[in-house]
């Protein structure tokens, strides 16, 4: 007797799910199907689960092609199972396709081709459904987006637009995409929600198309580079009771969120200063944040994340701010610092993409001060220092593949109306990050080459 096995989560349980085991039970005589549980599949990073394990298994159950059901709740587990039931083939769908390759040792291991354009679930949570995710550009962000997709419940990625057609034709063989187009609105048809990842200044009048086209939007950071934009796509969002949200991932990650929860607890005291540094040394000459004269530059490729916990923790009413910069030949800025005043405190975001600095977020208070090493913007540890050392705490938390699926997670549980990520990133923060986007470009603009140490 040839003996199957294969794993899942099975949630909001679909035409997808269904096939797969219709596929795996057919290269056998015996099939075993291990369904993860809530922890585990928290622990491993899949996030947004909204049946319970029980509801999952009944689901599989009723296909009637398992011939066992079995749970998954430990890492190590299908290694034990596949020599406890004797197991011939491991199977899983192919976006898994390489992952677990170390099976070999122990039995054949299969990656089934997946279902492309299923989409109806054979039983949804009734106030939930699966969304329909699609992309507008196909860049660094786009091909990010791809492999955290794949983690998060409740979503599926459906297929990319590029004006470009090539690029879009690329782009979808190379991640298995359902389809691609260079047509707008043809996009629009296939999608419920769309991320825009495309270059800074094109973010305005794709989200708005979207928006206009009543699809929920997902907004690669910064949302706009001015106030007014993000104020009026906001307006719309509310107006057509569509989900806007800002993909600035920091604000939505586990290590993030309970860093800022113990600083607003007051267990540093009132807080006086905030210090954030986010710099890269881009050697690539032909990268954009280096050859756009308006829209490149440090600031507006790593200020949305500098500015983040400046925002969050003292808030958007500053008395006042000034810049200052290092230029290119081109006018872009190579090294910047923005410095604000707030009364009673003070902050200074630092962004480089030709000058290295120590990545590092420090907030301090009139009890002590908080340490956050780089890569803060990926926060998995920090350090609480007091005046006597021997008090300091240090606190370490997940921080899951590239981080998007995080946001990703937040996005669709909003749009199934159940949000829980509301206050990570608010609407008034995002248009303040805008704001100060927009008096940047304006001072930097202004601001002869001479003014600023042209660098190489």
């Amino acid at each position: 007797m040839v003996k199957v096995i294969t794993y899942g989560t099975y949630d909001l349980f679909h035409e997808g799910h269904y096939r797969l085991l219709q596929r795996a039970k057919a290269l056998g005589d015996y099939l075993i199907v291990g369904v993860t549980t809530e922890s585990f599949d928290e622990a491993r990073g899949k996030l947004n689960v909204v049946d319970s394990l029980m509801t999952r298994i009944e689901n599989v159950k009723k296909t009637g092609f398992a011939d066992e059901v079995i749970v998954e709740d430990h890492v190590g587990q299908k290694v034990e199972d596949i020599q406890k039931y004797d197991v011939d083939i491991f199977v899983l769908g192919s976006d898994w396709t390489g992952k677990f390759d170390y099976l070999k040792d122990f039995c054949e291991v299969r990656y089934l081709e997946r279902t492309k354009g299923v989409s109806s679930t054979m039983k949804r949570a009734s106030n939930n459904k699966i969304i329909r995710m699609g992309l507008i550009g196909s860049g660094r962000i786009a091909r990010r987006f791809i492999p955290e997709a794949k983690y998060v419940s409740g979503m599926e990625f459906a297929g990319v637009f590029n004006p470009h057609i090539e690029s879009a034709k690329k782009f979808a063989e190379e991640m298995d995409c359902e389809f691609y187009t260079d047509n707008e609105e043809e996009f629009y048809e296939h999608v419920d929600a769309v991320d825009v990842c495309v270059p800074h200044q094109f973010h305005y009048q794709y989200t708005k198309n979207a928006l206009l086209h009543g699809k929920h939007v997902l907004c690669e950071k910064p949302i706009t580079l001015n106030k007014a934009e993000a104020e009026e796509l906001f307006k719309i969002a509310e107006e057509k009771g569509l989900i806007l949200m800002e993909a600035l991932k920091t604000a939505y990650t586990p290590g993030f969120i309970r860093l800022l929860s113990m600083v607003q607890s007051g267990i540093i005291g009132e807080i006086r200063d905030v210090e954030s540094a986010f710099t890269r040394i881009m050697s690539e000459r032909n990268t954009r944040e280096l050859t756009d004269p308006v829209n490149g530059g440090s600031f507006t490729e790593f200020g949305s994340y500098t500015l983040l916990p400046i925002i969050k923790l003292l808030g958007k009413d500053y008395k006042s701010i000034r810049f200052e910069c290092f230029k290119a030949e081109n006018g872009i800025d190579l090294y910047a610092k923005a410095y604000f005043n707030y009364g009673s405190s003070m902050a200074t975001a630092k962004t480089g993409v030709k000058v290295k600095s120590d990545g590092h977020l420090l907030i301090s208070g009139t009890r002590g001060y908080i340490f956050v090493p780089a890569p803060w913007w990926k926060t998995t540890e920090f350090e609480i220092c007091y005046e006597d050392f021997n008090q300091n705490e240090k606190f370490f938390t997940k921080y899951l593949g590239d981080g998007l699926r995080y946001e990703l997670s937040d996005f669709v549980s909003t749009i199934n109306g159940h949000p829980k990520g509301g206050f990570k990133l608010t609407r008034a923060e995002s248009i303040a990050i805008a704001e100060v986007m927009e008096k940047f470009l304006s001072w930097r603009s202004s601001t002869p080459i001479e003014e600023g140490k042209v660098i190489d």
